[in-house]
């Protein structure tokens, strides 16, 4: 019995629990060593001028023995000798793949996955004793490797006709946690074998045990039941060639759309399909997907945002995160790249520097596809917006705004003027000269939205406004500030900057005149609102609400309806109670006041309570308001 040269059990130890997450990641570490080195004897026979070798000769064999709980994984590639099994697998960490790729000059499309030598030893996370047996290319003596574990291995002759590398698995046994005879199950393996390594550039084969309908006698009865026979066929159970790594002006629509239903489990063609590659200073394969309609979660904490990630056709990660920023979490696809290494662990491939580098582009490359499609065919744009807006627009508001360049020119509002969605953009490109602000109203529907007091003065004048419907919108709006230099202004603002210097005098007399009235209603409302005052905003309505501070009417009732917020002590606005002076009801404030000053407090409080039923603000009191209605109407 040898002794591994490297390190002890511990390192094994700590290679097979901590470096792979999944026990089933085994099965893809054998399946890339054997293509490794079936792609090293190509190469080799390409340096020696051997013609006799083509990669159709090629293969992979699987081989389920379940009657003796074994597991065997074939190829006919380069083989080993005693002494390159003494090299590669007698010492944890050292890679025989990455000694050909640092001395070789890869040609003729070879590419070796595995660098840093640890991948085989995943086999140990499933078998309890491992034999490697070898015939290297150009020998006559095979070896044979074996080993239980930590404690060492053995290398001596064996017996093997055929060029290449044979590796056994003795599976351990099966325990509460773990079904270990789950990997001999021929489905199973290829289920896995079409998931980490179906772009495998040779074929992986496997003797599949199928049943098939016998032939109907011709005398048989009206009766007859059919008759079935089993039957063994040898299946390539992998692809090869995958999609990303054709020419795309060879690929039909209809094969990216078959790919990304088959690959993503959508029952609807994708939006847009970006097909894209890049080489320099990170070399890369990327395919992604914009989807038609958004998955059942992705608005939920349970949704999972990431790319799939290859390394030459090999799985790596079924969903890394950090290809994708999170505004950019809705598109599906995958990233191939020989920049990075197939054994390589989850933790240490976020700190990977080549994966920032292609996350950087992707960014930009999604951007991109996006403004074409947002210029080019806008009905698409418009469901994709439908969709996924709301992350856009989470995106602007999120990291205090540090991406709202980025993502502005991206986003849509509903437009009173368009009665449809518009740009930021296409707003700012009409407004009329001497228009100050880019104005917005919010609230729970565009049809709600149209009705408030608060967009009367700005439609007369023939101004746009925003309107605003989703929760987020408001927010990502102030966290912009503005547009093409254009500031944003809510309609519930106090000043939204419509008059004239003349009627600004002219109203600032009429405020000073009826100061007084204006400061009794004030107190009468007992610290509801900050202030009442003289509206420059209404026109046949009465009154409304407006904001005196930076938070707004719409964003005070987000916030008290966030999980989390407390009852019992409200975030509030600063209210303004606007009154109408041009409406009957003013004469009848300033009558009151003179004449009754203890019906005018009950007025006081209907005007407010109107207000705030106008805006959408839960009444505090809806009993004592439908009182007071009575009352008045028996006084009446």
């Amino acid at each position: 019995m040898k002794q591994f040269q490297a390190e002890s059990k511990r390192l094994l130890d700590l290679m097979i629990n901590s470096i792979y997450t999944h026990k089933e990641i085994f099965l893809r570490e054998l399946i890339s060593n054997a293509s490794d080195a079936i792609d090293k004897l190509y190469y080799q026979t390409l340096q020696d001028g051997d013609t006799g070798l083509n990669r159709d000769d090629f293969f992979i064999q699987l081989t389920a023995d379940k009657e003796n709980r074994r597991l065997v994984i074939e190829d006919n590639g380069c083989g080993m000798t005693d002494q390159e099994l003494e090299e590669n697998l007698g010492t944890i960490a050292k890679s025989g793949s990455l000694d050909f790729k640092q001395t070789n000059e890869q040609k003729d499309g070879v590419e070796i996955i595995g660098q840093f030598g640890v991948g085989f030893y995943a086999a140990f996370m499933v078998a309890k004793h491992v034999t490697v047996e070898s015939l290297a290319y150009g020998s006559s003596q095979a070896y044979r490797w074996e080993s239980s574990g930590a404690e060492g291995y053995t290398v001596e002759p064996c017996e093997k006709e055929t060029r290449g590398t044979r590796i056994t698995l003795d599976l351990k046994d099966n325990t509460d946690d773990e079904n270990y005879d789950d990997f001999l199950d021929q489905y199973r393996l290829k289920s896995l074998v079409k998931k980490y390594s179906d772009y495998i550039r040779y074929p992986i084969r496997m003797e599949m045990h199928k049943s098939r309908q016998k032939p109907k006698p011709e005398n048989a009865p009206d009766d007859y039941k059919p008759e079935y026979e089993d039957y063994t066929e040898v299946e390539t159970l992998n692809s090869m060639v995958p999609l990303w790594r054709k020419n795309k002006n060879e690929i039909k629509p209809e094969e990216y759309n078959d790919f990304y239903k088959s690959k993503f489990g959508d029952y609807e063609d994708p939006l847009r399909v970006i097909h894209s590659n890049a080489e320099g200073v990170a070399t890369y394969n990327a395919l992604l997907f914009i989807p038609a309609h958004a998955p059942f979660d992705y608005y939920t904490k349970n949704f999972e945002k990431g790319l799939q990630l290859y390394s030459n056709g090999v799985l790596i990660m079924d969903k890394c995160a950090d290809l994708l920023p999170d505004y950019f979490s809705f598109v599906r696809g995958l990233v191939d790249s020989q920049d990075l290494s197939l054994n390589i662990s989850r933790e240490m491939l976020q700190h990977d520097r080549q994966l920032h580098v292609i996350a950087g582009r992707l960014e930009k490359k999604i951007k991109s596809e996006l403004e074409s499609m947002l210029r080019n065919d806008r009905e698409k744009y418009e469901q994709f917006f439908q969709a996924f807006g709301l992350q856009l627009k989470y995106g602007v508001y999120s990291d205090y705004g540090m991406h709202k360049e980025l993502l502005q020119d991206l986003l849509l509002f509903y437009s009173s003027k368009e009665k449809k969605l518009v740009t930021l953009k296409e707003y700012v490109s009409r407004m009329p000269e001497g228009q100050k602000y880019i104005y917005y109203a919010s609230g729970e529907s565009t049809s709600k939205i149209d009705l408030l007091p608060q967009t009367e003065a700005l439609k007369d004048r023939g101004y746009e406004i925003l309107y605003l419907t989703d929760e987020v919108d408001e927010f990502a709006l102030r966290v912009m500030m503005n547009y093409d230099e254009k500031a944003f202004k809510s309609v519930t603002s106090e000043d939204l900057g419509l008059e004239t210097d003349e009627e600004k005098e002219e109203m600032k007399k009429k405020v000073e005149e009826n100061k007084d009235l204006l400061n009794f209603l004030k107190d009468a409302l007992d610290g509801g609102v900050q202030q009442v005052i003289l509206s420059t905003k209404l026109k046949s309505h009465p009154v409304c609400l407006s904001a005196g501070g930076p938070l707004s009417l719409e964003m005070e009732k987000i916030l008290n309806s966030m999980p989390g917020a407390e009852k019992d002590q409200p975030v509030k606005a600063q209210r303004v109670l606007e009154i109408n002076a041009n409406h009957p009801i003013f004469e009848r404030l300033r009558a009151l006041y003179t004449d009754d000053q203890e019906k005018l407090k009950k007025y006081a409080k209907l005007l407010y309570t109107q207000a705030l039923l106008i805006e959408g603000v839960p009444v505090e009191d809806p009993v004592a308001f439908s009182n007071a209605v009575c009352d008045l109407m028996v006084e009446a």
